[in-house]
């Protein structure tokens, strides 16, 4: 007969290969053998904080509490999850109490900071993550998350060599080439190889670093996911687009997108911004497209089916991210806050959501009022071009801070961006405009949770005739 040590140890293996329903119900089973075991409370609790039920995990360490004040852990973890409900005072409250038990527990020092970045108070945050580095001066998280809030402060300086620690952190894989990394060295006359990193956002966001690399000399050479080439074949620049698997060809160097941005600003001091080379167009384009035949196909089909142009603008709406990311309880929308757009008879709202969120649109009572794309689109062609095809046929996008909004910026299509409290380092902490992508405005969030009002600054702007 295996003690309860022993099954909670078997479902944290479980847990930890990401079948956290099994390892739920081997928790639960524990409880019910050992109602009074705390350990198996706070295991309980990490599987519903992991499936985002907050309230659950909240209620699940208050047990394991109850059962043993002098328990760090439980603290801290109570802590992450009052935060992740927008209880901030409690949250801190009980990270307090974790120190206290231990005064060297390193996550309650990066949960801690967290907990007041993502409040908007930074410098608070700051201070705490700076504190965890006297106690573990080399932890790679530490520094990445240093290195997140120098660049949206602004402070590039600092910012790129703390970030460069995320690849120490796991996770992140680079193709197995044996060039060097780009470091921002001359670059006319040589080759590298550039490619993704981490999300499909910053893919869109940071493929600009082909075009300009090649116009200052580089031979480009880009290795990617197999659906993402027929969008990136309109990228200026690229010599040799490669699908993700295939054999590279000799480079004299190699960077992940992100890692040549860092690179060009230690290179040049300054980032790659729109500004002048956008697509090396007068007329703001984008620096990318799709073809015309593809956009002509998209501007029939909506006509067929009453999307048609008349006296309203038509609008493309997401509002949802993917969950698993990290940051997503913090950027993405319930569809019901788009209500007043939805009522306005101005314009004609056309869903951009696909699969995460989507399912909201049967969820609302003016779900009718927004009109829907086939369910099979994106699905031929590769990944976003029938959504950029769309796209070219709409008179503005409004999103959150998703790929659908770097797709739109890309395009040049006029795009509103509705930003969390505390965004992702690329938006800065203030500004309703953006060097990135000319033809797009931000409206900021400026309580955490409070959306009502960041819709209603992108109607309003929508109402004025805002660019």
């Amino acid at each position: 007969m295996p003690t309860v040590a022993e099954v909670l140890s078997q479902g944290w293996k479980v847990h930890q290969a990401g079948k956290i329903d099994d390892a739920l119900r081997l928790y639960q089973h524990v409880i019910k053998q050992a109602p009074r075991n705390p350990e198996a409370h706070v295991y309980l609790g990490i599987a519903l904080f992991d499936q985002r039920q907050y309230g659950k995990s909240i209620r699940a360490y208050r047990t394991a509490l109850a059962l043993k004040d002098e328990f760090p852990i439980a603290w801290n973890n109570l802590g992450n999850s009052l935060r992740m409900t927008g209880d901030v005072q409690e949250s801190d409250a009980c990270f307090e109490k974790a120190l206290s038990q231990d005064p060297k527990y390193l996550s309650v020092y990066k949960n801690r900071g967290t907990l007041w970045i993502w409040s908007g108070e930074i410098e608070r945050g700051l201070r705490w993550y700076e504190k965890g580095l006297q106690i573990a001066p080399d932890d790679p998280e530490l520094h990445r998350n240093l290195g997140v809030i120098y660049l949206l402060l602004g402070d590039f300086d600092r910012g790129w060599p703390e970030y460069r620690w995320r690849w120490k952190m796991g996770g992140l894989r680079r193709p197995q080439s044996r060039a060097p990394l780009w470091k921002g060295e001359p670059i006319s006359g040589r080759s590298i190889l550039l490619y993704p990193e981490q999300g499909r956002g910053d893919e869109m966001h940071f493929i600009r670093m082909a075009s300009v690399l090649a116009a200052d000399g580089a031979r480009v050479v880009v290795q990617t996911d197999p659906q993402m080439i027929p969008l990136f074949t309109s990228v200026r620049g690229v010599q040799t687009l490669l699908p993700v698997g295939s054999q590279l060809p000799p480079v004299d160097f190699q960077a992940s997108f992100i890692d040549a941005v860092d690179g060009w600003y230690q290179a040049t001091g300054s980032l790659p911004y729109a500004a002048k080379k956008f697509a090396e167009r007068d007329d703001l384009s984008g620096y990318l497209n799709v073809s015309d035949p593809l956009v002509s196909y998209w501007d029939r089909w909506m006509e067929k089916n009453a999307m048609g142009k008349d006296h309203r603008k038509r609008i493309g709406i997401a509002w949802q991210g993917n969950p698993k990311h990290h940051a997503d309880v913090y950027r993405s929308i319930p569809l019901e806050t788009f209500r007043p757009l939805a009522e306005d008879k101005n314009l004609n709202l056309i869903s951009l959501q696909f699969g995460f969120g989507s399912e909201q649109l049967d969820q609302v009572d003016f779900g009718d009022a927004i009109d829907r794309l086939p369910a099979d689109t994106d699905t031929s062609g590769g990944a976003f071009t029938d959504t950029a095809a769309v796209m070219k046929n709409l008179d503005h996008v409004i999103t959150t801070d998703t790929s659908v909004a770097h797709l739109a910026g890309a395009l040049g299509v006029p795009t509103t961006v509705m930003l969390g409290r505390v965004p992702d380092w690329r938006w800065l902490c203030d500004g309703d405009r953006t060097e990135w992508y000319p033809n797009m405005r931000l409206v900021r969030q400026r309580e955490m949770g409070h959306w009502n009002d960041v819709v209603g600054q992108a109607h309003q702007s929508l109402m004025s005739n805002e660019p």
